[in-house]
């Protein structure tokens, strides 16, 4: 089998969490880089870590890299790739880019100017051209320029690997199913104690934490992934990886999994989002106020992710409820340790508690902390 370099993204700060999810899988030459972390191996080491990735954002595979600080220096180093092995005339595609410290300032022109170079191969090769589709490509294709370094890559996801399939809501802005398994992964919860999410909004943490405890493949619930449509996709091998985790399920959770929230309709949504992740009969979500909170006896994690009070005279508002957040932790959970996820150091302050850990993550552009308490 040949091996072939890939590169898996991730939020920032997630990239050493991503790095050891990749090694437990089994991921050859693992290498931590800003964003993410690069591994090599065959098509099965792509699969698989789709498939079983709970971190991570995309899956590339990088084809060509080269130095690109002119126009035609990007043209002609995406064409050199040669396209006919990759893609057909029947086929659509989409370029998307992502570019930093470089002399090409306008990803719009970038994505449109590597398009322009693939088509003409293939038509000069095939005589006729496949078209564009920004929104359902059957090969999506990620340029990534940075300090004048062009790297071209296949993306083998397709959508992004948090959207599961289990949230329809996306109205909100709640936390990405990547960003609450990162959460999971950063509290060093194996699912043998009680987990306890007592803000669980529309039911991420708890829906992760159970996936995650139960062996469930967070890519078990999607529709697909662009490799799947891929010229030479395997359809036997992925079938076997898929009956593979099938078969490695759980039956039953080995701790609780607990999550509960004051909003009516968030906790209804959380619970149709956990039938949908297929965990619904697994997971406990109920309505309940923080100073209500009666946790099983410890040890135990809990994960909070309160609001951060973005918009104006909403952090005075929010005071008390990190107060609550503090009071409760030393009133009522002994013996647990709790993380508090917030983008907002001022009103962690008010929760009143020593942090014996700070870990630096991002919430798309906020720079958040993951506090840690341990309550003897």
């Amino acid at each position: 089998m040949t091996q072939q370099q890939f590169f898996a993204t991730t939020a920032k700060g997630v990239e050493e969490v991503l790095a050891a999810e990749l090694t437990r899988l089994g991921a050859e030459g693992v290498v931590v880089e800003s964003g993410g972390a690069r591994f090599s191996g065959g098509l099965e080491a792509a699969y698989r870590a789709n498939l079983w990735l709970r971190t991570a954002s995309r899956v590339l595979m990088p084809l060509a890299e080269f130095a690109c600080e002119t126009p035609e220096q990007l043209y002609q180093g995406v064409r050199a790739i040669g396209w006919t092995g990759h893609l057909t005339p029947a086929m659509t595609l989409a370029v998307d880019c992502n570019l930093r410290d470089s002399a090409l300032t306008h990803s719009g022109f970038v994505a449109l100017k590597a398009k322009d170079a693939i088509v003409d191969d293939l038509r000069d090769a095939l005589g006729s051209r496949p078209n564009v589709d920004s929104k359902d490509p059957d090969l999506r294709i990620n340029v990534r320029l940075f300090r004048n370094r062009c790297t071209v890559s296949l993306d083998c996801s397709g959508a992004p690997l948090d959207r599961r399939g289990y949230r329809l809501d996306r109205h909100e802005a709640p936390l990405k199913e990547n960003l609450a398994a990162a959460l999971i992964e950063l509290s060093g919860w194996d699912g043998a104690t009680p987990l306890i999410d007592p803000m669980c909004g529309t039911g991420t943490i708890a829906i992760e934490g159970a996936l995650k405890a139960l062996r469930i493949p967070p890519g078990l619930l999607r529709a697909g992934f662009g490799f799947q449509r891929w010229l030479g996709f395997d359809r036997e091998l992925w079938s076997r990886l898929v009956e593979e985790a099938r078969q490695g399920m759980l039956a039953a959770l080995p701790a609780p999994v607990l999550g509960s929230d004051l909003s009516h309709s968030a906790v209804a949504m959380a619970n149709e989002n956990a039938r949908r992740a297929g965990v619904g009969d697994f997971i406990s979500l109920g309505r309940s106020p923080i100073a209500e909170l009666s946790p099983p006896p410890g040890p135990g994690t809990l994960i909070f992710n309160p609001p951060y009070g973005m918009r104006l005279g909403e952090e005075e508002a929010l005071k008390p409820l990190y107060k609550e957040i503090g009071d409760t932790l030393k009133q009522r959970c002994k013996g647990y340790t709790a993380y508090l996820f917030t983008g907002n150091p001022a009103l962690a302050k008010c929760v009143g508690l020593k942090a014996s850990r700070r870990i630096v993550l991002y919430n798309g552009p906020i720079e958040c902390r993951l506090l840690k308490y341990e309550m003897y």
